[in-house]
């Protein structure tokens, strides 16, 4: 071997240098796409594996579902178990809020079934209470009433009564009027209505002449005692007055009530005993009363929704439903969330019904415009 072979061979036998960055080495394949033909393999199997729309979502249509049975059925809800469905039908519109909140998470989810489910409770609730949406308020009526619980711990009840006189009532109904108070309301609404009358702690003051007054008796006594106690200590704290109202269209028979409070509690629920008796002695009193036109204001601590008043609503309308604008919900007064003051009537008409602005007191007063 010759010297220039010899060093051909040496320099055969030398490593190759590297490619420079970015190049390939002649005859050598780089492969870099395994990584991403797992990835598409991975999305290909998600993408057929993935349930359809109307697979999506099984728990949010059954929710939804289930929310338009509560709503559509919430008569058949049992009072055996902490008075649940009387609870339910005290709420019963603010029920409507949980669609758009189903209807978000259905959207989110794209779930077709969840947003076909929630028609049941959107159809429930635009039946049950689509007609309070709008105003059914139109002009006439020939008398004026308010009702108001002006509240027991009123720090302002003349501020409270000037308020009330400047409202425009010919008829008002105060309820949860105290001993202390009393005379505050008689001086400051005496100017603005001559007549008026007070029966424990409900009153009505009137423009018009009142006649053949006398407390109602709804069942605040309760026991094998209550026979016993004298008539002027019942009176103390009686809650209902009936009355009737001279008008120059005849007589108005007025009923004033405020009935026993609601509670919610851990252990009894929905407590209601002496709301309820109280209900049932009036709608009693109410069905012996043959009078052509009635009038019932007063706190009933309940809404017309609720079972409990079944024994007054089937004989008398609310004045709210029929001619109001929107649901006129009046307790708490800082955030309404209920309507607990009740105008009830029969045989007249109502033409407006609305809410007056808040007073001291932790409720707002009510008022409706009537016609016969």
């Amino acid at each position: 071997m010759t010297q220039v072979d010899s060093a051909q061979a040496g320099q055969g036998d030398a490593p190759s240098p590297e490619p420079a960055p970015g190049t390939e080495r002649p005859g050598i394949r780089r492969y870099t796409g395994a990584g991403t033909w797992r990835a598409r393999l991975r999305r290909a199997v998600r993408v057929t594996t993935r349930p359809g729309p109307w697979k999506r979502g099984p728990v949010l249509a059954a929710l939804a579902l289930l929310l338009g049975l509560l709503m559509s059925l919430h008569a058949e809800i049992p009072n055996r178990l902490w008075n649940l469905g009387s609870l339910v039908e005290t709420f019963l519109p603010w029920f409507g809020l949980f669609v758009p909140v189903l209807l978000a998470l259905a959207l989110r989810r794209r779930s077709a079934s969840a947003v076909a489910a929630l028609l049941l409770p959107a159809v429930v609730w635009l039946d049950l209470f689509g007609g309070l949406l709008g105003d059914r308020s139109h002009p006439g009526g020939d008398l004026t009433v308010a009702e108001h619980n002006v509240g027991a711990g009123n720090h302002d009840p003349a501020g409270t009564a000037r308020d009330l006189a400047a409202s425009g009532a010919d008829v008002l109904a105060l309820v949860e009027l105290t001993e202390q108070a009393r005379g505050t309301y008689e001086k400051a609404l005496v100017k603005a209505y001559p007549y008026h009358t007070v029966q424990g702690t409900v009153g009505l003051w009137s423009r018009l002449p009142l006649s053949d007054t006398r407390p109602v008796d709804i069942g605040m006594d309760y026991g094998p005692l209550a026979a016993t106690k004298p008539a002027a200590v019942k009176l103390a704290y009686n809650r209902a007055l009936r009355t009737t109202v001279t008008t120059d269209r005849g007589p108005l028979t007025v009923y004033v009530a405020h009935l026993g409070s609601a509670r919610v509690n851990p252990r009894a629920g929905f407590w209601t005993v002496s709301r309820d008796r109280n209900a049932q002695a009036l709608g009693a009193a109410l069905a012996a009363d043959h009078s052509e036109r009635v009038v019932l204001l007063g706190d009933l601590n309940g809404t017309t929704d609720d079972r409990a008043f079944a024994g007054i609503t089937s004989q008398l309308r609310s004045a709210q439903e029929t001619a109001g604008d929107g649901f006129g919900f009046s307790w708490p007064a800082g955030f309404p969330m209920v309507r607990i003051d009740q105008i009830l009537v029969r045989g007249v008409e109502t033409d407006s019904s609305w809410v007056l602005p808040a007073t001291g007191s932790d409720h707002l007063p009510v008022a409706a415009r009537l016609s016969w």
